[in-house]
């Protein structure tokens, strides 16, 4: 009975371990791509919450400024200034909502987004030989677990903004 509950506690703290050595790794993940993302600000001239919100329209765009400060976490105010310099640095236009002719949609210039891609091109590269070394079903389970860990990320955030 004794060697039951050790190996149930060394199981117990190993998943422990284990559990936090994962969560230290993404935390190093983060702060990673956080210096990346400030590099590549920095090589355009943008903002940190400018180059988010570019991310963020070239994903899910076009996007009215409601939506996209509610993506962003960003106070609309604090958005409308994110966007007069995005369109003055000519990453963004502002077109009219064919639904709805009171409203805006913010898209970002195809040619633009070129420029980014092409300094995210070294992250892109290094990945994919990473990437290189698992197999299918290794790489499904990897992209099923940062896909629950965005959610978990997003769920957090939502809970500290009181949403």
């Amino acid at each position: 009975m004794d060697s039951t509950l050790s190996r149930t506690a060394s199981t117990a703290r190993r998943r422990r371990r284990l559990t936090n050595r994962i969560k230290e790794e993404l935390r190093d993940l983060s702060m990673q791509m956080t210096l990346l993302n400030h590099q590549v600000g920095s090589h355009l001239d943008l903002r940190d919450a400018d180059l988010e919100c570019l991310d963020l329209i070239s994903r899910y765009g076009p996007l009215g400024p409601t939506a996209l400060a509610r993506r962003a976490g960003l106070h609309p105010a604090t958005l409308t200034g994110v966007l007069d310099r995005l369109e003055r640095g000519g990453w963004v236009v502002r077109t009219p909502n064919p639904s709805d002719r009171r409203a805006i949609l913010v898209q970002v210039i195809k040619e633009k987004e070129e420029e980014i891609a092409f300094l995210f091109s070294g992250l892109n590269h290094a990945m994919d030989t990473v990437c290189a070394d698992y197999e299918d079903a290794e790489l499904l389970m990897i992209a099923d677990f940062l896909q629950r860990s965005a959610k978990a990320g997003r769920l957090a955030t939502d809970e500290l903004a009181g949403n």
